[in-house]
């Protein structure tokens, strides 16, 4: 554990199970912040991180919401804590709900809960798009459709279940929407059984192909503090999901749709927005807003864009320094490590998207060549002067895989 001064101040940071987690609590502990890790699991890889100044189990979003409220509520009212920082859905969640009674104590750079449920919700958000002069595919809720003669995928209206947004839920739950689901042109699915199984009606968009991109960004009040682009490589699968490996663009049409698409939003914190390329038009289709912070975060530190510093400079009103000439380097690309496993994996199973799954061989092969790119930064967790909370995060992956295994 890293000591800190007296006087030094402090910073709630979710310790999730993903590299973004570990990157913010190493960079601000690194500009003297003192990170205050917080977890329902003990064995969270933030915890064992040299620059997490003290860790907290706290009740677990999934069993008990109100219990992990009232514990990040707790936080947010001791005199150090100047901010908490949204790293998942269920985090930014309470925050927007909550967020008169949080703003009493910390800085609120976190959307309000009028603009997350808008986001959060995908039938919503497309139109939006239409009043920003975004492209995004033609959606409609899953009972809407009376014709299946293109292929679509159907997935949930909602980033997350609640009562909020659908009143059958229970209260203070959030539930899973479900897994994205692929229909083929000529097949007409059975309506009622998929939307038993998700719980609620769904939605079903055309399928729009090409490489995923992103805008990263940091909004205080509707005005853009900092912005990142990424190229998704690979991701969790080989039809996509969570980016694995990854690296920095600039393209001013990536920066235009994402920035016109928050304006319209008049946004307020992290955001994420997500884009398909068209290959042959290089036309940016949304698919969606993650409003907190990304998986990929490592990716944007390293390449000199240090959102976790941005974030912290913004929420406590001292100044932001960018260069607006250079203020991210380009083609820097990271890894997850793990990711690349499950990746391999779904190359391996059987073919579950419009999308052909490349050859294993290819795929093995462009892994090893990534690693000696010219600008390859790295493994997302891996860190010479702090190495812990890789090796933790690697036990927790072999316990996990062990106990599935028996």
């Amino acid at each position: 554990m890293s000591t800190y001064g007296s006087g030094a101040e402090s910073i709630v940071i979710p310790a999730i199970s993903a590299p973004s987690s570990v990157s913010f609590v190493r960079s601000l502990g690194r500009h003297g912040v003192r990170p205050i890790t917080v977890s329902e699991r003990k064995t969270a890889s933030g915890f064992s991180s040299r620059y997490s100044a003290e860790s907290h189990v706290v009740p677990g979003p999934d069993e008990n919401l109100r219990g992990y409220e009232d514990a990040l509520l707790s936080l947010a009212e001791r005199s150090d804590v100047r901010a908490l920082v949204p790293m998942r859905e269920a985090d930014v969640f309470v925050l927007a709900r909550r967020r008169e009674q949080f703003a009493d104590h910390v800085s609120t750079l976190w959307p309000s809960f009028e603009q997350l449920r808008t986001v959060h919700d995908r039938r919503r958000l497309v139109e939006v798009a239409g009043d920003a002069g975004v492209a995004a595919p033609e959606t409609q809720l899953l009972s809407e459709v009376d014709d299946w003669d293109r292929n679509r995928i159907v997935k949930g209206r909602y980033s997350v279940l609640t009562h909020e947004y659908e009143p059958s839920v229970p209260p203070r739950k959030l539930l899973d929407p479900g897994s994205t689901r692929y229909l083929e042109a000529g097949t007409e699915p059975d309506v009622a059984s998929i939307r038993g199984e998700m719980r609620h009606n769904p939605i079903a968009q055309e399928f729009v192909g090409g490489d995923e991109y992103a805008l990263w960004a940091l909004y205080d009040e509707g005005e853009p503090v900092a912005t990142c682009q990424k190229h998704q490589l690979r991701g969790w699968n080989y039809a996509g999901g969570t980016s694995v490996y990854r690296r920095t663009v600039c393209i001013p049409e990536l920066e235009q749709a994402g920035r016109a698409l928050l304006d319209e939003l008049d946004w307020h914190g992290f955001a994420s927005v997500q884009f398909k390329r068209e290959p042959d038009s290089g036309e940016f289709t949304l698919m969606e807003i993650n409003p907190r912070v990304w998986v990929s975060l490592p990716c944007a530190v390293r390449a000199g864009a240090n959102f976790p510093l941005y974030f912290w400079q913004t929420a406590t009103g001292k100044p932001v320094d960018i260069d607006p000439e250079n203020p991210y380097e380009e083609d820097v690309a990271t890894h997850l490590l793990r990711g690349e496993a499950a990746h391999l994996t779904s190359v391996l199973s059987k073919k579950e998207s419009f999308v052909d799954p490349p050859t294993l061989t290819a795929t093995a092969v462009g892994m090893a060549k990534s690693m000696y790119r010219p600008k390859h930064r790295g493994i997302d967790y891996l860190s010479a002067d702090d190495p812990l909370p890789f090796v933790r995060g690697a036990l927790n992956v072999s316990l996990g895989q062990m106990k599935k295994a028996l």
